[in-house]
């Protein structure tokens, strides 16, 4: 039976001396496997659109066993990102994330949408360490590890003015909390502010959003070690981003403000 779907390349990997096994994510199947034979050759038609990042249009034959791709057409292929390095960095960041944290043919709410739309702002210049950012917040939800952001985490009152955010604790601490958790991060109102509107945000929305590189690099730091607590996924695209920053720090927006 032929099947089509829209859906972002997540990734491919090589099969016998030909052929690709090309994992998407689709508006339909959510995360799904297919087959591309002859995908490998440089001349086969199925090149282009099994490339990282690439959204496409797929029509795929449904048999017994894992779907063969009969047809791909290209919607979108991100150039811009393909020639940076650093948004290409970024990009594979959020394809892997979106990868380790979703299960096969299951559809997880907003996950196609906001990978979507992440990787049009980033192709159009948006930041993509706050782009980044952006997606690890929301993708926590996900992961079922969703932070207390609207009120303290210990004792639930609402807190306008948290002064600290705890990893342990798993979000905001009040100032009569504060004391539960004494290697938490002491934040203040703005950076408080800056969390919940990160976590909120419509990425299709995101006008302006202004961010120091001491703080981007703080949320990454904390959003790292809140992962590494809470959902414990091996992401290689992190280190890689780390020694790219190693390499060349110039190529991103942490060391300088």
């Amino acid at each position: 039976m032929l099947k089509k779907v829209d859906g972002i390349v997540l990734k491919s990997i090589d099969y016998g001396e030909t052929d690709k096994i090309v994992t998407l994510y689709t508006t339909s199947y959510g995360k799904m496997a297919v087959l591309a034979k002859g995908a490998k050759k440089g001349t086969s038609r199925f090149s282009a659109v099994t490339q990282p990042f690439v959204y496409g249009s797929f029509l795929f034959f449904q048999g017994r066993g894992m779907p063969s791709l009969s047809q791909g057409d290209v919607l979108q292929s991100f150039k811009t990102i393909h020639m940076d390095m650093t948004k290409a960095a970024y990009a594979a960041y959020m394809v892997e994330l979106v990868d380790k944290l979703t299960e096969a043919r299951r559809i997880y709410l907003h996950v196609f949408d906001w990978l979507i739309v992440a990787l049009k702002q980033l192709e159009t210049g948006y930041d993509g360490e706050v782009i980044a950012r952006i997606v690890d917040l929301k993708m926590l939800t996900v992961a079922g590890a969703k932070p207390v952001l609207d009120y303290c985490a210990v004792c639930r009152s609402d807190t306008h003015d948290p002064t600290v955010f705890s990893i342990t604790q798993a979000g905001f601490l009040c100032v009569t909390c504060a004391y539960r958790d004494q290697h938490a991060y002491p934040i203040s109102i703005t950076f408080a502010q800056l969390l919940r509107t990160l976590y909120y945000v419509d990425l299709n929305k995101i006008g302006t959003i202004s961010i120091s590189a001491s703080t981007k690099k703080r949320l990454r730091t904390m959003l790292h070690m809140y992962y590494d607590e809470y959902v414990g996924i091996h992401l290689k695209t992190r280190g890689f981003i780390t020694q790219l920053e190693r390499y060349d720090p110039r190529l991103f927006t942490l060391d300088n403000d």
